[in-house]
């Protein structure tokens, strides 16, 4: 077992009890006054021409758009197993999601602060739920990114200013997600962190299984 699989690993369980850590918190209401802090600094400061972009990545990060780059992904890099447990997790994703929308206690923002503008609906898959603990978007995001980048952190086929440059992309793709939830109004800040804490948590731990493949393939191009 190499020692990225096991870094990855521990990284993923780490970033889920900082997950759980942090929804006892958002249960408890403990950070509710920043939340609308946030939402308010945030429409106050960002112009409304925003809303049409910000929209189309509320439809970008959906699950039907998501699940799709996900597997497309794996298909092209030929990695069937990783892109199974990948995608197995990414299903627990959404269960995890679906408990925290059900259980804990956290109202989503009011009407008058919604500013998502509907280009295109998918209601057979759209989660209905009381609550808006933690955000679907964020952590699809979270997960696909941080598959992505560990993907192209350890390629060999990628040059530096390429790996670069594709890393840059995902962090700023991730930062408009994250900040387009908020500022829409669709969620609160912390919706959106517990969000990306338990995306990135899945993430990491399937990003952990991809790298545990090509050990397996390097072991047995070795042997023979």
């Amino acid at each position: 077992m190499s020692k990225k699989f096991v870094l990855l690993s521990l990284s993923g369980i780490f970033f889920f009890f900082s997950f759980v850590f942090f929804s006892y918190l958002v249960d408890k209401d403990h950070l509710d006054r920043i939340d609308f802090d946030t939402t308010v600094r945030l429409q106050d400061n960002i112009s409304r021409r925003f809303d049409d972009i910000f929209s189309i990545f509320s439809l970008m990060g959906s699950f039907e758009v998501m699940i799709v780059v996900l597997i497309v992904l794996f298909v092209v890099l030929r990695k069937f197993i990783a892109g199974t447990i990948a995608i197995f997790l990414f299903g627990m994703f959404h269960i995890i999601e679906l408990y925290g929308k059900n259980f804990v206690d956290h109202f989503p923002p009011p009407e008058f602060l919604l500013r998502t503008k509907r280009f295109l609906e998918f209601p057979q898959f759209h989660v209905r739920a009381e609550f808006s603990y933690p955000s679907g978007h964020s952590g699809r995001t979270m997960f696909i990114s941080a598959v992505i980048i560990v993907i192209v952190l350890f390629s060999k086929r990628l040059s530096l200013p390429v790996k670069a440059g594709i890393i840059a992309g995902v962090f700023g793709f991730d930062t408009v997600m994250l900040i387009s939830r908020i500022y829409l109004g669709e969620h609160w800040a912390t919706d959106v962190i517990g969000g990306a804490l338990l995306g990135l948590s899945l993430g990491l731990t399937a990003s952990a299984f991809v790298l545990l493949k090509i050990n397996f393939k390097k072991a047995s191009a070795a042997k023979n």
